[in-house]
């Protein structure tokens, strides 16, 4: 098993070099074959590794460097199933996002296929690393993927203006990521992620608060959690489909279990005693996220923009689900991220049906025009319910989990914020769905005119006759296999057991000290704990889709709801609404000024709390 770690990156990396060298003089199919392939036995390798870590994890020492007197040499791996999982994700959605684009950029040949490589292998290595500069690195890797695949339309100005500043936040929070590693290794002199965690002993001090500060910032700008996230509606609601199934379902991820993979081997120990604080602030940016996130998704007309609203939310229960320091909460992470990335990257492939068979994606001019649609509605609906966390498919489990762990640490208020945020984004979804495929609800709607940004050139894919019977296929065949793993996971023998098992490894950073440093193999766990989802929470997910209902309903008939509020709630809404919309006003600079702000409240909170 353990030979089969270095092929998880070897093999979309070499597929990419031999893309880039001879996808030239090949036929377009055989460059397209070549790497649905690579991806497709990348997913595979992950697979293997989620099963074939379950008894223990999988330290590798690449060129056989391995440590020495408690010195890490060379660069390592450290697999345990939730990390597999994560790349498993991750090489899945590439797959799909491969098939989907069969053909979709004929004009650019090979090149698709080498960029979507290039970001697979970044996504597996930065799920797997364990040193925390090639963290960095995969960063990076990962990173410059995406920006070139935001700006694959390069003749259009709203993809390049999306991907400019998709890259200048990113570099400013990759910037804080490399100088934290700095401080880091000036510190103690390790770049290895247990090396440094067994270094740093005694109470934080200002150091290695500011490293920590400065790791959030880079992380949650990569996550697009709130203030950080302004970057995203703007390049997700531009780039093409396919790119958009790969940053939605799972990059905004890995910025957050890229947290989760350096607190604990590094700064749990040393913030013994300060978990309540640590917990209380990132729980609280959790919150506002998911909030804020929730209610943008629903004041959107545009299908794009509303679902990169919709995974911002989904971000902030992520980050608040690792946040709760608990075995629970970061099992639950783990398959929340797994499953809602599954179910979003059907969804936008269900939009990617929708704008290439009508050619838009604003819900309010699609009005009913989708009504010959049969397979692409039930699709969106079963997505729009596996984010109303229906019981007991997609995310439910992992959301259970969360609410399991918060109601141990006393923090029972977060399931009804959990419910409403998560019924307040589907139903902006179930609203949109009724509107296009049924053509109920009022034909127009100022508020989301008014609200929403003027659409930008180059958002919409093509959607001429030719060829469009063959793209439209190649969309909803994905689409139906995502929909079906993530409701498929429900149904997998005990898989919060297992999930919960693998999270007590991953908070016990002495445990993995031991096994990097000395290699020695950690020594046997209990029984596997069982796990039933408790009454509460199917109440809540209940409560969530007939929230959902209640609220796409509301929704599709804004003006009589309006009357029925009075004019001065309606009025108070609406100004709240234009505030908040505000906000995201595209500029560069206002958007720069906002990660500088979070930053510092960020350090602050910290430099107060911890020192």
């Amino acid at each position: 098993m353990t030979s089969l770690v270095p092929l998880t990156v070897a093999l979309p990396f070499l597929a990419a070099a031999a893309l880039a060298a001879f996808g030239h003089f090949l036929h377009p199919v055989i460059d397209d074959a070549v790497a649905l392939v690579a991806a497709a036995g990348t997913t595979g390798l992950c697979v293997a590794l989620v099963v074939g870590t379950a008894d223990a994890p999988i330290q590798y020492a690449f060129g056989g460097w391995e440590p020495r007197h408690g010195v890490v040499l060379g660069i390592e791996f450290s697999v345990d199933p939730l990390a597999a999982a994560i790349a498993a994700l991750a090489a899945l959605l590439a797959t799909a996002s491969l098939l989907a684009s069969w053909h979709y950029f004929d004009e650019a040949g090979h090149l698709w296929s080498v960029l979507v490589l290039l970001f697979l292998g970044g996504m597996v290595g930065f799920a797997l690393s364990d040193d925390i500069f090639n963290l960095f690195v995969w960063f990076e890797v990962m990173g410059v993927s995406a920006f070139a695949l935001t700006a694959y339309r390069k003749d259009e100005p709203g993809p390049l203006q999306g991907a400019l500043n998709f890259a200048i936040l990113n570099s400013i929070g990759a910037l804080a990521f490399l100088v934290s590693i700095a401080l880091l290794y000036g510190r103690t002199g390790g770049l290895n992620l247990a090396q440094i965690g067994h270094a740093l002993t005694g109470p934080p001090d200002r150091l290695v608060v500011v490293a920590f500060v400065l790791l959030l910032l880079g992380f949650l700008t990569k996550a697009g959690a709130i203030p950080f996230h302004f970057w995203l509606a703007d390049a997700y609601s531009v780039a093409p489909v396919p790119v958009c199934l790969l940053l939605s379902g799972v990059m905004s991820d890995l910025g957050l279990k890229g947290i989760e993979r350096v607190y604990w081997p590094i700064f749990s120990e040393t913030f013994a005693g300060h978990e309540v604080t640590v917990r209380s602030i990132l729980v609280a940016v959790g919150v506002a996220t998911m909030t804020i996130g929730a209610i943008m998704a629903f004041l959107q007309a545009n299908l794009k923009r509303m679902l990169a609203f919709a995974t911002v939310s989904q971000i902030g229960l992520v980050l608040i689900a690792g946040s709760l320091l608990t075995a629970d909460g970061v099992a639950g992470s783990t398959l929340i991220a797994v499953a809602e990335g599954l179910v979003r990257g059907g969804l936008f492939l269900c939009v990617g049906v929708i704008v290439t068979a009508l050619g838009d994606a604003n819900e309010l001019r699609l009005h009913g025009r989708a009504r010959h649609m049969r397979v692409t509605p039930l699709l969106f609906l079963v997505g729009v319910l596996g984010l109303a966390h229906l019981p007991p498919f997609g995310p439910f489990l992992g959301v259970s989990l969360v609410e399991k762990g918060a109601d141990s640490l006393g923090w029972s208020w977060l399931s009804p914020v959990i419910m409403v945020s998560s019924a307040i984004v589907a139903a902006a979804l179930l609203r949109a769905g009724a509107r296009i495929f049924l053509g109920l609800g009022e034909p127009g709607d100022p508020a989301l005119v008014s609200l929403q940004r003027p659409e930008t050139a180059g958002e919409e894919e093509p959607s001429e006759d030719a060829g469009r019977s063959r793209r439209l296929t190649f969309m909803a065949a994905p689409a139906s296999c995502l929909l079906v793993v993530a409701f498929g996971l429900a149904f997998a023998p005990d898989l919060a057991g297992h999930a919960i098992q693998a999270a007590e490894r991953v908070v016990d950073p002495a445990q993995h000290a031991v096994a990097v440093l000395e290699r020695q193999p950690p020594p046997p766990q209990g029984p596997r704990p069982s796990y039933s989802p408790a009454l509460s929470s199917y109440l809540y997910a209940a409560g969530s889709v007939l929230l959902t209902l209640v609220l796409a309903a509301a929704g599709l008939h804004r003006r009589r709801v309006s009357r029925a509020t009075g004019r001065v709630a309606a009025r108070v809404a609406a100004a709240g609404a234009d505030r908040l919309t505000a906000l995201h006003s595209g500029a560069i600079g206002d958007y720069v000024t906002w990660q500088t702000v979070g930053g510092a409240i960020l350090g602050g909170l910290f430099a107060l709390t911890l020192t």
